[in-house]
């Protein structure tokens, strides 16, 4: 695997094309519904529990669209909330790389990421994929794909720093084990300040888009960006900021 190209995020919105047509006709997003079109985005600092709390809002039912399993890990499918922010990657402890910092809740019933976790509360630590669970990646430009952006892989030979529940993948990609809530219509992830080095002054926005695992085609990245179903701010801007909740 080869490094991929960085950037900064005054670019993101040429980046990322909500409806952009995809090159290669093998890859069939999801069709895009209500369950994935944004209504509102909101940030919280929760003083009383010292926590952050971000918050999309949608058309639909937060999380009831979920992908079919494509049975291998080979084009698997993977559905996205994310939360691309100004923070650091080092912020979460991914070392100093440069790249778009992004909280996500994602769904993909072919595998399961996160070892450390059991979001079903089976007591099985390996099926959990199609639950709505987080991750943190760090998103970087990649032509490759419609979407213009990819999960930074990690080059061969490159020494690179990340969190200690990063699930083993080639990829700067963490399995941090927040909180997912889906109410309704709305999805909520929990950050506790601390996980966040207790920073508060910063900007994110909020997308719903289409990732696919690609692990036979070197022209294309492991898992890049292949539909973009909505942008809260409509040009990826980042200009939500958390409002403070202390008493």
């Amino acid at each position: 695997m080869r490094t991929l190209p960085l950037f900064s995020a005054s670019l993101l919105g040429g980046l990322l094309v909500v409806g952009a047509a995809l090159a290669d006709e093998a890859i069939t997003p999801l069709a895009k519904n209500d369950d994935l079109s944004i209504a509102d985005v909101k940030g919280r600092y929760v003083a009383e529990f010292n926590m952050l709390v971000f918050e999309q809002q949608v058309a639909g039912q937060a999380g009831a669209t979920v992908p079919d399993a494509r049975g291998q890990m080979d084009g698997a499918p993977v559905l996205t909330y994310a939360f691309p922010t100004t923070l650091p990657p080092s912020v979460v402890g991914f070392g100093d790389v440069e790249g778009i910092l992004t909280l996500v809740a994602t769904s993909h019933p072919d595998f399961d990421d996160t070892p450390l976790w059991d979001e079903q509360g089976d007591g099985s630590y390996d099926n959990d994929g199609r639950v709505f669970h987080s991750h943190w990646v760090v998103l970087v430009e990649d032509e490759r794909v419609p979407g213009g952006l990819a999960v930074r892989e990690i080059a061969n030979g490159e020494q690179a720093t990340l969190p200690p529940t990063n699930p083993g993948m080639p990829l700067y990609l963490d399995s941090p084990g927040l909180s997912v809530v889906l109410q309704g219509d709305t999805l909520r992830i929990l950050v506790p300040s601390w996980r966040v080095r207790n920073a508060r002054d910063f900007s994110f926005d909020a997308v719903t888009a289409y990732l696919e695992v690609n692990t036979s085609d070197d022209s294309r990245p492991m898992l890049g960006i292949y539909e973009v179903y909505d942008v809260a701010s409509g040009d990826l801007s980042l200009p939500y900021r958390l409002a403070d909740e202390s008493p």
